[in-house]
């Protein structure tokens, strides 16, 4: 007698739903120079204003020495969050650059001469990649290359890390290169952002409303920056961004709990720093 194969239950679309949401960003900015003050970062605003053309944003920015035991401990700990993170400083050669090693102490895998990044090198120097040059081509075991337009020194990728010169003029054109290659790709519709401005209030005597509609809008992150204008006058800027669906509703309910209160607002603009309220409550 011929048997079937036992039936299993049909299998849905849930079972097969991938991860979609966003990774969290990070940036790890490494130099002692940056902590000594010798030298200014320009890094953070850059990464800023680059992800954000491709509407993401940071999670988190950190700076760190040139400490190649305590980089290996903060990217171990950035390896085992899952984040995506884009590092910059310390991928040289020299005594004092330590990102490198620090990669493969943190993930336990010893540091190889990449044959893509020494073609790189023996294209651009010759003969004269030896013996120095040739060192930075030395990644963690399973490293990528990311390769640099403007000498062909290249860095590398592991991980969803992503490292990169401390020289801005080859970082942030390595940067857009991975951002424009990366599979998937970071580009998200850009989150929405709506504000008023709030005179006369401190924070104190917002803050059952703000916590009010932080209950109200989980989908949504408030804000709330106060500032002193010139006369000492106190404002807040004070509005929520994500969602777009969301913002007009919270925005609303926002104005009618300031109102409630007895203070007086307008809409946020970037002019409006210094204006005099152009709306009261009644």
């Amino acid at each position: 007698m011929l048997r079937s194969a036992p039936r299993t239950a049909p299998r849905t679309a849930t079972d097969f739903v991938p991860d979609v949401s966003p990774p969290r960003i990070g940036a790890l900015i490494i130099g002692d120079e940056i902590l000594s003050g010798k030298r200014q970062d320009r890094h953070l605003a850059h990464v800023i204003a680059t992800l954000g053309a491709h509407g993401v944003g940071l999670a988190w920015a950190r700076y760190e020495a040139d400490d190649r035991d305590a980089l290996a401990a903060t990217l171990r700990d950035s390896f085992a969050s899952g984040d995506l993170v884009f590092v910059f400083g310390g991928v040289g050669a020299t005594p004092d650059d330590h990102t490198r090693q620090a990669a493969g102490l943190a993930l336990g895998v010893p540091l190889l001469r990449h044959p893509l990044a020494v073609a790189e090198l023996e294209a651009q120097f010759g003969a004269a990649a030896y013996p120095h040059r040739v060192l930075m081509a030395e990644f963690p075991v399973g490293a990528a290359i990311i390769p640099n337009p403007v000498n062909r020194v290249a860095s590398f990728s592991i991980r969803d890390h992503y490292f990169f010169p401390g020289f801005p003029q080859m970082a942030w054109p390595m940067l857009d290169w991975v951002l424009a290659t990366r599979d998937p790709p970071l580009d998200s519709p850009a989150p929405g952002e709506r504000a008023i401005v709030v005179h006369g209030a401190g924070e104190s005597q917002l803050l059952p409303l703000m916590n009010e509609c932080v209950a109200r809008y989980p989908q949504l992150k408030l804000f709330s920056l106060p500032s002193m204008v010139v006369d000492g006058r106190r404002r807040i800027e004070l509005g929520f961004r994500g969602d777009t669906a969301a913002l007009d509703a919270a925005i609303a309910d926002l104005v009618a709990g300031v109102e409630a209160g007895g203070f007086c607002w307008e809409p946020f603009t970037p002019e409006s720093d210094d204006e005099v309220p152009q709306k009261a409550a009644p």
